[in-house]
């Protein structure tokens, strides 16, 4: 007779996975060194995750649970300001990204290692990335300032170098430059 899973087993296999490859990268961790490192067997891996594009795709989408509770939680109780909220979610993303531990987007980190992965991994960086240029967009578009594509091409690339910027030692630096600057891009929008 087959036993059964403790309760949290999928849970347990799927954040020491996420772990393992936000640390190694997911080309560099096999589906072996989860199992011994989650304490699991062969089989309960695969009835949770039948293949490692599972596994992964599992991981990137409770990573975006993640980023959309840290972005709901620095924009709660704030007013529905699209000004605050730009500011707020760059301020946000510049605080992760100086985070002793953090390497960089998990979303990006995928896709650099990945380019033209096509399977549910891939989907899911590439839409998580594409809904939040979406929201800066939106929130730009709201400001009502007179060439909105642009101002928000800036802030995307003022996001972008916070990742970008994030496991060098010059981040702390970096993140306060990119909160200034999308300041000082929010006001010369204005004028």
């Amino acid at each position: 007779m087959a036993r059964t899973a403790a309760p949290g087993t999928r849970e347990r296999i799927l954040r020491t996975a996420g772990e393992l490859f936000y640390r190694h990268g997911v080309r560099a961790v096999g589906m072996n060194q989860v199992i011994d490192a989650a304490g699991c067997g062969k089989n309960l891996l695969y009835t949770h995750f039948p293949s490692k594009d599972d596994l992964v795709a599992a991981y990137l989408r409770a990573c975006r649970r993640e980023r959309e509770r840290a972005g709901a939680a620095a924009a709660e109780g704030l007013p529905d300001e699209p000004a605050t909220r730009l500011r707020t979610l760059v301020a946000e993303i510049a605080a992760t990204a100086t985070a002793p531990d953090f390497r960089g987007c998990a979303f990006r980190l995928f896709l650099a290692e990945f380019p033209g992965d096509a399977g549910e991994p891939g989907r899911v960086a590439r839409d998580y990335l594409r809904d939040t240029r979406a929201e800066i967009d939106a929130l730009v578009a709201r400001l009502g300032v007179a060439d909105p594509g642009r101002l928000a091409d800036r802030i995307w690339l003022v996001v972008e170098g916070l990742y970008g910027s994030a496991a060098r030692p010059d981040a702390a630096t970096a993140a306060e430059t990119a909160t200034a600057l999308v300041d000082d891009l929010l006001a010369a929008a204005r004028r």
